[in-house]
């Protein structure tokens, strides 16, 4: 057994020979080595547990992709979960990766409740947030700008010359995508002299069918909105579909423009001008700090924000 245990955990001190009798009984047997039993004797599983709210999500599935490449390069396996954005989900899904003994986890995206704080609270390994923060330092986080993303778009329309600027907002209760840049969006109004005027703002579910939905309200009104700015990337594609079926044209007759930069921004008509997140980025930082507390490193930083870049592409004109 000793032997084994050494070929398989490739411990130099094995006879060549014996090394290659060993992997042919190996090869012979079908063998796979417990990895319960192995845990159970290193006190660690290599598995990092990943909340992820959305799977069908092509913004997450990026963010996805980054933590696996970084998971795979300090040879962590990594457990997906989805949550369905939500909270009751959630904080099953974390509480279950806990029992499961992972080494780490990570939960990306989302509100982070007082329910989520408790149920890390009991936590023994460490929890880093991926595309979400908290106040404080209580947890460690790697995120963008949420608030100075939206700024940054609305100005950019406001360089165009447009005034009139409606904003299709995230659920107010989601403290990045929804609030900080709903915040973001009246804070790039009133440094421009503009007054904010609530008529102006529409309340999506980040979905496709809820951009249709604000945009149809926006061309019901007397005075219809020069600009719009909307929170994703896949509401503004329904809000450039729905000014497209009212027979609008984008952006000379409405312009458009959204926080994401996800794959569709490039392959809707007009190309859709955005404000970049770096999303495989962010799942790689996350992932890659995750590593080091769970190895003990010192950690120079407990919350990493990283740069956006507003992408001016064909859906906003000068007025």
């Amino acid at each position: 057994m000793a032997t084994v245990s050494r070929v398989v955990n490739n411990n130099p001190n094995v006879k060549p020979q014996t090394r290659k009798k060993v992997f042919e009984a190996i090869e012979r047997l079908g063998y796979r080595p417990n990895a319960v039993a192995r845990g159970l004797a290193s006190k660690k599983t290599t598995t990092v547990g990943v909340v992820i709210p959305d799977i069908s999500n092509a913004i997450f599935a990026e963010v996805a992709r980054g933590v696996e490449d970084i998971a795979n390069m300090y040879h962590y396996n990594i457990i997906l979960c989805n949550a369905d954005k939500r909270k009751e989900k959630e904080i099953r899904v974390i509480n279950t990766l806990l029992e499961k003994q992972v080494d780490g986890l990570l939960f990306m995206g989302g509100n982070v409740t007082d329910e989520h704080i408790q149920a890390f609270k009991t936590s023994s390994v460490p929890i880093v947030l991926c595309g979400t923060t908290v106040d404080g330092d209580l947890l460690p986080a790697v995120d963008i700008d949420h608030e100075k993303a939206a700024q940054d778009a609305v100005k950019l329309l406001i360089d165009k010359g447009h005034r009139s600027i409606g904003m299709i907002s995230g659920t107010l209760q989601d403290p990045n995508n929804g609030f900080a840049r709903y915040n973001g969006y009246k804070k790039a109004l009133e440094e421009a002299g503009i007054p904010f005027n609530e008529e102006l703002v529409r309340v999506g579910n980040y979905r496709y069918e809820s951009g249709i939905e604000a945009m149809r309200y926006f061309l019901g009104l007397e005075a219809r909105p020069t600009a719009i700015f909307s929170a994703t990337d896949e509401m503004a594609i329904g809000a450039i579909h729905a000014a497209q079926d009212g027979g609008l044209h984008v952006p000379e007759d409405i312009s458009i423009i959204s926080v994401d930069n996800s794959r569709m921004a490039s392959m809707v008509r007009p190309l859709l001008s955005t404000v970049a997140q770096p999303m495989y980025d962010i799942g790689a930082v996350s992932m890659r700090l995750l590593t080091k507390l769970m190895n003990k490193e010192n950690v120079d930083k407990g919350k990493i924000t990283l740069m956006h870049e507003v992408i001016q592409r064909q859906s906003v004109a000068e007025v």
